[in-house]
């Protein structure tokens, strides 16, 4: 894979799981109380493409890593690494609610009735996003990949999600911003990664056309 391919998909899966998350969150809030399974449904199908976006981004972000820098690619699989973690966690979140959701023959809430998500979606999620964001900041301000903004507003996210790592200590009420399945902790730091990827996917697709012809040829000599 050459590096102006390795930019473009990146920029690519990127763009495409930001949309898809984008198009997500505001899911969660068209009903009071439990949603009809419908809505629960097509909501968890969006965040599983989203996902398997997000897969292809990081897996594509080391591969544009090691191309730029071989000597960081040990971030990149850091970043890769955490990154598949963060989103393997969030499919089985989603699994275990879509599961809850087909076998009861009622409406139910499962941001509130599915406990086993609790801090699947919250502590634990926001703490394997801070580091994928702290690896990815490290390797942006190391090897200049991509504009420094990039790697400061990851680091920026990696701190914010780092203060949301406690609280699985704050019950279980989706209306408290802190709870461990709060709307701060999971519908708003989910709102605010769609966007932050949606502008990094754009930026790192368009830095293909930046490519030099020296950084183009050893990929072509393959």
């Amino acid at each position: 894979m050459s590096e102006v391919v390795a930019r473009r998909l990146t920029g690519l899966a990127a763009v495409v799981a930001a949309v898809a998350l984008i198009v997500q969150v505001p899911l969660y809030f068209v009903y009071d109380g439990p949603p009809p399974d419908g809505n629960v449904l097509s909501r968890l199908l969006i965040g599983i493409v989203a996902l398997a976006a997000l897969v292809v981004f990081v897996t594509a972000l080391r591969e544009l890593v090691r191309r730029v820098s071989p000597a960081h690619e040990w971030v990149g699989s850091i970043a890769f690494s955490t990154g598949l973690v963060y989103a393997t966690v969030t499919l089985v979140s989603m699994g275990l609610e879509a599961g809850a959701v087909i076998a009861v023959d009622h409406p139910i809430d499962p941001t509130i009735d599915v406990s086993g998500t609790y801090i699947l979606y919250g502590s634990i999620s926001r703490l394997m996003l801070a580091l994928f964001l702290t690896a990815l900041g490290y390797a942006v301000s190391r090897t200049r990949l991509l504009p420094r903004w990039t790697g400061r507003s990851a680091y920026v996210l990696a701190g914010i999600n780092l203060a949301f790592v406690p609280s699985l200590f704050f019950g279980n009420d989706p209306a408290f911003f802190y709870a461990a399945n709060g709307w701060g902790t999971t519908a708003l730091m989910g709102a605010v990664l769609s966007y932050w990827l949606l502008a990094v996917g754009v930026s790192t697709y368009r830095s293909a056309t930046r490519v030099t012809p020296a950084a183009k040829a050893p990929a072509l000599q393959h």
